[in-house]
């Protein structure tokens, strides 16, 4: 096939658009998107759990990764502040039974989100850091590097995190730690209000 100009789509210049229509194209486009269920506590002892869609595994050795905290107000936000703060967070997975919970956790209102929605705070062996009991899996994690984003102002900080436990339901891996991804049912986020579960699956092998 010969290379040839696109002509049949819609041509969008990002310094055209206002920043909220970028947004919602990054959103609707890059699908699913895992959801980084993010448990943190503050320097006083407050537990912050929220959930990030700017979230995904960037590396197996070590086990890295990476979240995305925006700002709010041009102020840091509880887990962003939290995670610096204390070099600790966790990853709680977000599966379809816990949908609700999750979105409950997404609101600007501060305090205990664990204590709000009725979750249960447990706590690991290697980080401070609150998980949720009724997660299917859960990962500790501690900080390793952060990258702020923005050209005129910081808008939003990435945080690595470099995964030194895992916690998981042990239906859902086998002798070769192997995640049955139909027992996890995990919850993607998709474009404004609309999420996915991980339940239409198939296999293909790699090409030898």
């Amino acid at each position: 096939m010969e290379a040839g100009e696109m002509t049949d789509k819609v041509d969008l210049d990002v310094s055209d658009l206002e920043p909220p229509d970028v947004h919602k194209l990054l959103l609707g486009l890059i699908v699913p998107r895992p959801i980084g269920w993010i448990g943190t506590v503050s320097t006083e002892g407050v537990y912050n759990l929220a959930p990030y869609s700017f979230f995904n595994a960037v590396s197996a050795r070590p086990p890295t990764v990476i979240v995305s905290p925006g700002m709010a107000g041009g102020e840091y936000k509880d887990t962003l502040r939290n995670m610096l703060d204390t070099k600790e967070f966790t990853v709680n997975i977000v599966t379809a039974d816990l949908a609700t919970e999750m979105n409950e956790t997404s609101t600007a209102e501060k305090g205990d989100e664990f204590s709000r929605t009725g979750l249960t705070p447990v706590f690991g062996t290697d980080v401070a850091a609150p998980m949720v009991a009724e997660c299917k899996a859960n990962l500790e994690c501690r900080v390793t590097q952060t990258v702020e984003i923005g050209k005129d102002e910081v808008t939003s900080v990435v945080v690595f995190g470099e995964v030194v436990r895992f916690h998981i339901e042990e239906d859902l891996i086998n002798e070769r730690y192997h995640v049955d991804p139909q027992k996890l049912n995990a919850v993607g986020r998709l474009g404004g209000p609309n999420y996915s579960n991980v339940v239409d699956v198939y296999q293909m092998d790699r090409p030898q």
